[in-house]
C-alpha cells in the first residue's frame, strides 16, 4: 500500500473535491453557536452530542489520503439522519472486517491517531478500531498507519455512542479507551460530556465480560464525574485500588497530556473491568 503512486488522476481529484464538499456540509453536526445547535438538535438526535463538528477544508495531502487509503482503512457506515449517525441494526462482523478473529481494542476520540497507530504497530496480533468525527484527524491517522505498514487498524467516522451501540456487536470489544475526551468545562455545557450514565450502559453492552474500560483526563471535575458514573454503573467494577488508577503504560504521551502537564494539571487514570451485573 505504501509503495503506490501518490498522484491522483483528474477524475480522482474531482471525486475528492466532491466528497470534501459533501463532508463540509455536515449540517446536522456542525454549528458555530452551541445554543443554536442545542435548539436544532431535536430534529436529528434526542440528546446533545459530545462534539461540535465545524466545517473546514482538509489539506491536499489529507484529501489524497482520504481518496487513496479510506477504501482499506475506513469502515462504511449506514447513516440514520445526522452525518455522523449510525443506523440501528447495521452491526458489522469484526471477523469479516479484519479477516480473522482476534482481540479488539476500540479508541473513542482517536484524534490525530498517535495513540492507536502506535498501539496497532506494537501489537499486530490485536485488532484496533479508531472512532472519530473529525475528517482531518482520520486522514492523518490513515497517513501514519500507511507509513508504519499497519494492517490491523480500521477507522470509523461516527458519533461514538452510536458506533458502540449500533455498529459493534454486543460483547465484541476487549478493551475500550477514552483518553482525554472534551471536558466541556463550562457549566452550561457539561451535559455534552461523553462519560455519563447512558454512555456507561452502552459501553457495558459493547465490552465483553472480563473486558476493560480505560479512561484518562486532565480535568479534575470530569475525572470525579467519570469515577462517580462508573462506580455506580451496573456491569463495571474498579480494577484499581485507592483513588485513581496507575497511568496506563500503553498510553503514548500525546499533545493533550503534554498540555495538561505543562499547565500543572494532574492526569487522572481510571480502569474498570466489565462484570456481569
Amino acid at each position: 500500500m505504501s509503495g503506490r503512486k501518490r498522484s491522483l488522476s483528474r477524475e480522482a481529484s474531482e471525486s475528492v473535491a466532491s466528497a470534501s464538499a459533501e463532508r463540509q456540509k455536515a449540517a446536522p453536526d456542525a454549528a458555530d453557536n452551541l445554543d443554536d445547535m442545542d435548539a436544532a438538535a431535536p430534529a436529528f438526535r434526542d440528546k446533545p452530542v459530545s462534539f461540535v463538528r465545524r466545517s473546514g477544508r482538509m489539506s491536499e495531502a489529507q484529501d489524497r489520503a482520504w481518496a487513496e487509503l479510506s477504501p482499506f482503512y475506513l469502515l462504511p457506515v449506514e447513516r440514520a439522519t445526522a452525518t455522523t449517525s449510525v443506523k440501528p441494526g447495521t452491526a458489522v462482523d469484526p471477523a469479516a472486517v479484519y479477516g480473522r478473529t482476534a482481540r479488539l481494542v476500540v479508541e473513542i476520540g482517536s484524534g490525530q491517531g498517535h495513540q492507536i497507530v502506535s498501539a496497532a504497530a506494537a501489537h499486530p496480533d490485536t485488532d484496533f478500531l479508531a472512532v472519530e468525527v473529525f475528517t482531518a484527524g482520520l486522514a492523518r491517522t490513515m497517513l501514519d498507519a500507511d507509513r508504519e505498514g499497519v494492517k490491523n487498524l480500521r477507522l470509523v467516522e461516527a458519533n461514538a455512542p452510536e458506533a458502540l451501540e449500533h455498529l459493534l456487536p454486543a460483547a465484541s470489544v476487549d478493551e475500550l479507551w477514552v483518553f482525554f475526551p472534551d471536558p466541556w468545562h463550562k457549566n452550561k455545557h457539561t451535559k455534552r460530556r461523553l462519560v455519563a450514565p447512558e454512555f456507561a450502559r452502552i459501553a457495558a453492552q459493547a465490552i465483553r465480560p472480563g473486558g476493560t474500560l480505560r479512561l484518562a483526563t486532565d480535568w479534575q471535575d470530569y475525572a470525579d464525574q467519570m469515577r462517580d458514573v462508573l462506580d455506580d454503573a451496573p456491569g463495571f467494577e474498579r480494577a484499581f485500588a485507592g483513588e485513581w488508577a496507575e497511568r496506563f503504560e500503553g498510553r503514548v504521551l500525546t499533545a493533550f497530556e503534554r498540555k495538561g502537564l505543562r499547565v500543572g494539571r494532574d492526569i487522572r487514570d481510571l480502569t474498570y473491568t466489565r462484570v456481569s451485573p
